[in-house]
């Protein structure tokens, strides 16, 4: 038995599920999970001293790689000064303007510890700012685990969310609207009948919880004119996409501006802070004020607040974003011909360095088709590549992550895994 063998089954006497999110499980593909000791650059290594090439990098969140330098030594510099004071301090301050001078549409930002807790503070703040209930979202995409928010598609087009999970109640959801994504017709046609109910539209501008799935041409733009035709907010969920497609996100990418920005993740350097921003007269609807409230105790945390900026810094200083393109074309082809070459149908999405794999014939623009994918032989995949050192997502509904950390021998490393795992399950 493996040491991570030993601490699941340890961690399962004690721990729900024995893991703190439910993706880490693999229950997606079998097995048992690797828990993780270290990582470096590129690389993680295990409870048994095995060594990964890591596409997770913490679900996106570490655009240098582990334990880049300059962020390590911010948190730990922070750390010494005081690790939490639930009072104000100037590294907030510095935060919040490099994000507005980053992020166009960006001129206030409220800082929070998650990405849940970002996006469900923009939606109390669209319906408190609109005077209305109803709120818009798309298959697939994920926005975190507000109850509002785990709602998925009934029978038709366009449907009122039903609950997304047990715990979640009928009337949680029965101010949701839930679209497929993609579909600018659907999203017209809940506008043309509950256009004035409708406080919100929220969205993943490139969804990457259903793997990743660029919008199509028209679809971006078309949710900001029905969106401003009606006097409803537009929100983008950039959680993942902020900072990682764009020094200023996917509206930075698209040339679209919503109401409300989402962000998470990078902006914490892997420590956990994010917050969401907007015009001025928009977020001054927020207490102290104004009347929608919104709070916690460890908003700003200083030690995060200190990793954040230092990996914001790093973005300016080393502008990543062609390198990472570069790194992530080359996977990209690397891959399909490894597929190809095995006589696997396959197709990979690709934003940036935004990339997900889908074994399936066929092209994937929502979230049906990501499910019409063969995930049996992503599992297949997956438990392969991790036998050959590489770690990847382990679900066929995750994106996979560059850094810049990620050179040419561990892009090499892995596309020369990949064809020999492809040839072994075709």
């Amino acid at each position: 038995m493996s040491r991570s063998d030993e601490l699941f089954e340890e961690a399962r006497k004690v721990v729900p599920g024995g893991v703190n999110s439910p993706v880490r499980a693999f229950g997606a593909v079998g097995g048992v999970p690797r828990f993780i000791v270290q990582g470096s650059g590129a690389w993680i290594e295990d409870a048994d001293g095995q060594r990964y090439v890591d596409y997770v990098q913490s679900w996106g969140a570490l655009l240098f790689g582990h334990a880049r330098r300059e962020i390590v030594e911010a948190a730990v510099e922070a750390a010494r000064r005081g690790t939490s004071f639930g009072a104000p301090t100037e590294l907030e301050v510095r935060m919040a303007e490099r994000i507005a001078a980053m992020f166009p549409s960006i001129e206030e930002v409220r800082l929070v510890s998650s990405g849940t807790e970002a996006c469900m503070s923009a939606v109390r703040l669209a319906r408190g700012a609109t005077g209305r209930a109803k709120l818009l979202k798309f298959d697939g995409c994920y926005h975190g685990h507000v109850d509002a928010l785990l709602a998925k598609s009934g029978s038709g087009v366009a449907t009122f969310g039903l609950p997304g999970t047990m715990g979640v109640t009928p009337g949680a959801t029965a101010d949701t609207l839930v679209a497929p994504y993609n579909d600018v017709e659907a999203v017209n046609e809940a506008f043309s009948a509950l256009g004035e109910q409708i406080a919100a539209v929220i969205v993943e501008p490139v969804a990457a919880n259903m793997g990743v799935i660029p919008p199509e041409e028209g679809f971006l733009d078309g949710l900001r004119s029905v969106t401003a035709e009606h006097g409803a907010l537009l929100i983008f969920d950039e959680v993942i996409t902020g900072f990682r497609v764009a020094a200023g996100g996917a509206q930075e990418l698209y040339g679209v501006l919503p109401d409300l920005t989402c962000l998470g993740k990078v902006m914490g350097g892997g420590f956990p802070c994010a917050g969401f921003g907007g015009r001025r007269a928009l977020m001054e609807q927020l207490a102290p004020s104004g009347p929608v409230y919104q709070a916690g105790t460890l908003s700003g945390n200083p030690v995060a607040v200190a990793a954040g900026l230092a990996a914001l810094k790093l973005i300016d200083r080393q502008g990543p974003y062609p390198e990472l393109r570069r790194g992530a074309e080359t996977l990209v082809e690397g891959l399909a011909k490894a597929f190809a070459d095995a006589g696997i149908p396959s197709a990979v999405n690709r934003v940036e360095s935004l990339f997900s794999l889908f074994f399936t014939g066929g092209a994937v623009r929502n979230h049906a088709d990501a499910g019409a994918s063969d995930h049996g032989r992503y599992a297949r995949f997956f438990h392969g590549m991790q036998g050959e050192g590489i770690y990847l997502p382990p679900s066929g509904y995750e994106a996979w992550f560059l850094s810049t950390a990620h050179g040419d021998e561990a892009i090499g490393r892995t596309l020369e895994a990949a064809q020999r795992v492809a040839r072994a399950i075709g």
